[in-house]
Order: structure tokens, then C-alpha cells, then sequence
């Protein structure tokens, strides 16, 4: 008698940031034969360049930040000169030691991240990968990975999750010396004198608002009417009126023309003429996909102009067993998203249950100090007709908590439909705003209403006290 087994399924996974590394643990998780290809380490750039280094060193902001407010709580610092007498002391960093910190944690976390690979079974395969056709992949590897004999992968699968990087304007091309990307401001050995952030998106609002914290003159360029133009115009508001009042100096309507270096700095010029000198200068004017020379048009995979992969809602491709993850898709580029992908799409290919991602449910926050954290419907889309409901803003100055911490600056502004009372969205101000949006993602992804939302009980005092004390006034009258 003879049996027949069945193969397990294939799965390549070209690229092991937060996506590609979710789909590989979900494919072995679901028993398939994963296979993992990474040039640059697993976590890739999201680990070991972008978010894990970037924000270790904004908590080293933040830290800066609580020992010189202090003051404020009544804590006071003081060292005794040669004559005995008290003399405040100077709150200094450390550049070099903080980078050498962070760039350890990004290690690390590969390390456990690649760990977690292997424990799962998942081989790793070191290298630049491209498709080859429709169900491979070429391994082109550097001759010292675990998987130098596996040039060409065959797989029933894959998962395309290349990323992005910073993108690259001719007229201030970075020298990894005076003119940055982001990826590249881990090099420097002290901190900038006078740091010119060019781009006041997401990016260069974290590194403006970590880099004044400690201890740079910056000057953040923006080419539209407020910092952070994406965002709630409230949330950019206050972050802009922080800035400020920090000391930034916040060039709007201002667009960078070129960047050079001079003998012992940077010279910007302005598309006006005007000029802005420094030390330093970081471009952020966003990121390109890695998609590029990568065999995806070739196999007939659809892309955006832009080159990003276009995708449904399991993350699947144009082609049925392609799929794609992260910031090289056409998707929201948040590394909670590029999980999420990944998983989906594992699921999808497998045939497990998959919820098909919904980007409305999506959580998102900003790193300045304070935070903004967003989850839903905007009000800019309440306002223009594309969903019913009501606002409701608490500014947190009226918290008892953020009193006593010495809080001034934020609030809590919730959306309900109108009539059901259903949250449908938010805004939190605040310091850890990423911790504190959690409640009103639960809410919106199970749509629960403010009353529910009121009746759950807030610790006394608290920050997340503000979000029942919105919800108790947004009551729905029955």
C-alpha cells in the first residue's frame, strides 16, 4: 500500500521588515515551508534605520525635556562650585553615546527578531532578491548567509515586502556628512549647532522637535501653511505653538530650491531668494518605494505611478499569488499596517479566516513632544459632508492629572455619529497620546458609542480620564 502526502505549501517572503517578517511567522505558524530573504537584516530599515533607532532617540528627548520642566514640579538641581556655593548645573547630551545606544537596541531587536525566525522554522536567506516570473525568486547573496546555495526559490507564494527609502532631490543630494537623510543622522558624533530640517511632515517634525529638545538651534522649513498639513489642523496648531514657543523657528510657505555645503556648514536657499545658514541639514521630504528593478512588472504585477504596488484589502496583488506589504504598496505607510498586511496575506494565500483590513480602523501617531494620535473618520471629513457626526474637543489643561504632572499643552477631541452616538473617530494632544488613543481604536474598530464609552471606569486621576469626560458629554438623549 502506498500513501500520497501532501507538499506543503511554498512561501517566499522578499523582504524582512515588520510585513515581511509577519507573513513568515504566520506561514510557519500555519505549517508551510517559509523562506525569508533580507539584505540588509531581519527587521530591515523599519528596525535597523528608521523607526526603532529614531524613536530611541526621541525618549532621549523626552527625558531632556522632564529634567528641565522639573523645575516646574518643584524639583531642583544643584552642584557645589570650588567656593562651596550652589550652582545650577547645565543640562548637556551625550550625541555620540545616545546613537551608539540606539544603534545597539536596532541591533538587538534584529537579533530577537531573526531568532524568533529561526525558533519558528523559517529559513533566512541573506541577499538582494528579485522575481523571477510569477513563482520564484532569484537570490543574488552575499556569499556569507545561511542560504548561499538557494539561488533560485521556487514558491506557490510571495510576499513582496521591500519598503521604502528617503527619498532624493538633485538639488541637495545627502553627503552622509552635513547634508542627511534620515537614515543617516546616527553618524554624527555631536549634536548639531544649528540643525535645518527641510520638509515639516511627519519626519521632520519628530526630528525638529527631538533635536530642539536636545539642545540644537533648528529651523524647520515648511512649504505649506502649517506644520504637519496632513493632520488635524487643532493637533498641528498646538504642536506648531510648542515649536515656537521652544524656540524653533518655523519657516511656512517656505520651499527649499537647493541645498549646499559651505566650509563649515550647509547654505539653503529658498525658492524666493532668501537663504538660511547652519550646521546641518536633514532632508524629509518623504520616501520611494524599493520596487524598482525588482521583476514586478515583468511578472504583470499593477503599480501606481509613483511605483508603489497596488494592493486589495488582504494585501494581495494584481497577480493571485502575489501579494505585498509595508510602505511599498499603495497602502498607509505604518509599520502596525505592514503587520497587518503580512498576516492577511498569509491567511488569504492559506485559506484562514482573514478580516480584510480596514485603513479607517487604523491607529496612527506622531513622535513630537507632545504627541498626536489620530484613529478614524477626520474632522475635516465631517466637515466636508463625507460622514455625519458630531465633534467634541476637552482640552486637557482641565485635566486634574495633567495639572498635577504640570501638562498645558493638548486635548481630546472625539467623533460620534449623529443620532447613534457610534465614536467614529479621534484626536488625542498629549504626552504618551500613543498609549492613550488605544481606547478609541477598540471603539471605533467594534463601534461602540459614547455611552459605553462613559460607562467604563477611568482611574481617578488620570489622563484617560478626558476620553470618558468627552464621551459623558457627548451623552446620546434617548
Amino acid at each position: 500500500m502506498t500513501y500520497e502526502f501532501e507538499r506543503k505549501q511554498r512561501i517566499a517572503v522578499l523582504g524582512g521588515g515588520p510585513g515581511g517578517y509577519d507573513a513568515a511567522m504566520a506561514g510557519a505558524q500555519l505549517g508551510a515551508e517559509v523562506t525569508l530573504i533580507e539584505r540588509q537584516g531581519v527587521g530591515g530599515a523599519a528596525v535597523i534605520t528608521d523607526v526603532v533607532p529614531s524613536k530611541s532617540l526621541i525618549a532621549t528627548a523626552e527625558a531632556t525635556n522632564a529634567v528641565r520642566s522639573a523645575t516646574e514640579l518643584g524639583v531642583q538641581f544643584f552642584n557645589r562650585n570650588d567656593a562651596g556655593k550652589a550652582v545650577k548645573p547645565e543640562v548637556t547630551v551625550n550625541l555620540a553615546a545616545v546613537n551608539k545606544r540606539l544603534l545597539s537596541l536596532a541591533r538587538q531587536q534584529s537579533e530577537d527578531m531573526r531568532a524568533n525566525l529561526e525558533q519558528a522554522g523559517v529559513r533566512i536567506v541573506s541577499g538582494d532578491g528579485r522575481l523571477d516570473g510569477r513563482d520564484a525568486i532569484i537570490v543574488s547573496t552575499d556569499g556569507g548567509g545561511r542560504g548561499t546555495d538557494f539561488d533560485r526559490i521556487e514558491a506557490d507564494t510571495i510576499v513582496v515586502s521591500v519598503g521604502g527609502s528617503p527619498r532624493q532631490l538633485e538639488s541637495a543630494m545627502p553627503d552622509g556628512e552635513r547634508i542627511l537623510s534620515w537614515t543617516q543622522l546616527y553618524n554624527l558624533k555631536s549634536n548639531p549647532e544649528h540643525l535645518i530640517v527641510v520638509g515639516s511632515g511627519v519626519t521632520g517634525a519628530e526630528f525638529a522637535s527631538a533635536y530642539r529638545a536636545l539642545g540644537s538651534e533648528v529651523t524647520l522649513i515648511s512649504s505649506r501653511d502649517q506644520v504637519l498639513p496632513g493632520e488635524d489642523a487643532d493637533a498641528a496648531a498646538v504642536i506648531e505653538k510648542v515649536f515656537k514657543r521652544n524656540g524653533m523657528t518655523v519657516l511656512n510657505k517656505s520651499r527649499a530650491q537647493s541645498v549646499v555645503r559651505t566650509a563649515d556648514g550647509v547654505l539653503v536657499t529658498l525658492s524666493d531668494g532668501r537663504t538660511v545658514e547652519g550646521s546641518h541639514c536633514l532632508m524629509a521630504v518623504g520616501a520611494v518605494p524599493n520596487t524598482a528593478g525588482i521583476g514586478l512588472e515583468e511578472a504583470g504585477v499593477q503599480m501606481t505611478e509613483s511605483g508603489h504596488i497596488r494592493v486589495n484589502r488582504v494585501a494581495r496583488t494584481s497577480i493571485p499569488n502575489i501579494y505585498a506589504a509595508g510602505d511599498c504598496t499603495n497602502f498607509m505607510p505604518l509599520a502596525s499596517v505592514a503587520s497587518m498586511q503580512g498576516r492577511s496575506a498569509i491567511f488569504h494565500a492559506m485559506g484562514d479566516a482573514v478580516n480584510p483590513t480596514e485603513l479607517r480602523n487604523v491607529a496612527a501617531n506622531i513622535f513630537t513632544q507632545p504627541e498626536i494620535a489620530t484613529v478614524g473618520w477626520t474632522q475635516k471629513q465631517i466637515e466636508e459632508g463625507l460622514a455625519q457626526g458630531e465633534i467634541y474637543k476637552l482640552p486637557l489643561s482641565r485635566n486634574p492629572r495633567a495639572k498635577m504632572q504640570g501638562i498645558k499643552d493638548g486635548f481630546v477631541k472625539l467623533f460620534a455619529r449623529t443620532g447613534s452616538g457610534t465614536v467614529i473617530g479621534g484626536v488625542i494632544v498629549g504626552p504618551k497620546a500613543s498609549e492613550l488613543i488605544f481606547p478609541l481604536a477598540i471603539a471605533v474598530e467594534h463601534r461602540l458609542n459614547v455611552d459605553e464609552i462613559a460607562r467604563a471606569f477611568a482611574v481617578y486621576p488620570s489622563l484617560s480620564g478626558s476620553i470618558t469626560d468627552a464621551a459623558k458629554a457627548m451623552h446620546i438623549v434617548h
